[in-house]
């Protein structure tokens, strides 16, 4: 393990921010039809963004904030993982698992609120501030092994793993490398892997529609999807190489998938909307980021004993109902909020802090 300033992640030349403003002073608006009833990111939001990005945004000061997180960089066989630890000593450690197309910066907002917790924030794998690894990308299930190595030091006592969407993932990863380090679960979703592939045949009528209107979400919303899972290595070539198109494929998932009730500068201001955006570009991860959909990851094969706490937020993806969850996890607690869509740590952060601490109150003992 390094000290907590080699630890941090690189700062950005120079060079690459005067790259980025000057590929955003050549922005070429492109045509599209006109008279139709077209869907995806407005044109408009596009060109104000880019204007903004260019002469306004000033990446340094959000950068120094970031590089004084306490960083921690752990090594494993394969291959290092670079944390956020709010170290507290004796107190039970909480992992914060975030998911795509965000960062550890999800979690800006309900850090602060647990700070009697010893909590620890992985950058995964491929994503934004991450350690480089052999592969450069991996999938869930490789995260999750290489996650519940790096909880031998980071965690030896054990662990609440906190998760949604990826993360989700990510978490069943772990579940099938060393169940015996989790002490406990708190997610925001079921994993949309469990209604695509290997549904048992006796759903209840609630259930079968959760699956119809989780597969109807998947034809209007899931295109990304799809084309991240099926042509990762073409659709990284236009998102890496264009600081507009990765700011129309992310900024579109920031407005749609929020409750923001018409106002998405009432979740994220513009700074912070061109932060996040910003961790993607200047770390060049957005073709490794995308590598959990494209690489076929397992999932548990049995029901998972260990005690699971949910808080369902209205507007995230597709919600599914607490007997359906049961199927797969030890559910000991089932919250569903007025307020809050995907990204819920950073829109309703006591709402998520409040079900981190259920978890924490479920926890087994591991010892």
């Amino acid at each position: 393990m390094s000290d907590p300033v080699s630890a941090s992640p690189p700062a950005v030349t120079d060079a690459a921010i005067a790259d980025l403003r000057d590929r955003l002073a050549r922005f070429r608006q492109v045509e599209t039809a006109r008279g139709h009833d077209l869907d995806g990111t407005a044109p408009e939001w596009i060109a104000r963004l880019v204007q903004r990005w260019r002469d306004d945004y000033d990446w340094r000061a959000h950068e120094q904030r970031v590089r004084d997180l306490p960083w921690r960089l752990v090594e494993t066989s394969r291959g290092p993982i670079r944390v956020v630890h709010h170290r507290v000593p004796g107190a039970p450690t909480v992992v914060l698992l975030h998911g795509w197309p965000d960062s550890v910066l999800r979690f800006d907002r309900v850090a602060p609120l647990l700070r009697d917790l010893d909590v620890i924030v992985p950058a995964l794998p491929g994503f934004p501030f991450a350690a480089p690894v052999p592969s450069g990308g991996v999938g869930a299930a490789e995260a999750g092994a290489l996650l519940a190595e790096a909880l031998a030091e980071l965690a030896p006592e054990g662990a609440v793993l906190s998760a949604g969407d990826v993360g989700t993932d990510v978490a069943e990863g772990v579940l099938l490398h060393d169940r015996s380090r989790v002490a406990a679960l708190h997610f925001t979703d079921v994993s949309q892997y469990h209604f695509l592939h290997g549904l048992p045949e006796d759903l209840t009528a609630e259930e079968r529609a959760y699956v119809e209107r989780g597969h109807a979400w998947q034809a209007a919303e899931g295109a990304y999807m799809h084309e991240q899972s099926t042509r990762p290595l073409t659709l990284a070539v236009g998102l890496g190489d264009s600081p507009a198109g990765l700011l129309a494929w992310i900024g579109e998932k920031l407005d749609r998938w929020t409750d923001h009730g018409g106002d998405l500068a009432a979740v994220f201001s513009d700074d912070e909307l061109l932060t996040w955006i910003s961790a993607y570009w200047f770390t060049g991860s957005i073709g490794t980021a995308i590598t959990p959909y494209a690489v076929p990851s397992r999932k548990p094969e049995d029901r998972v004993a260990i005690p699971t706490v949910f808080t369902v937020f209205p507007r995230d993806l597709v919600n599914a109902p607490r007997s359906f969850a049961e199927r797969l996890f030890d559910v000991r607690g089932w919250t569903e909020h007025a307020h809050g869509g995907h990204f819920a740590a950073w829109e309703q952060p006591e709402a998520y802090a409040s079900g981190v601490r259920a978890a924490v109150a479920a926890r087994r003992p591991l010892r």
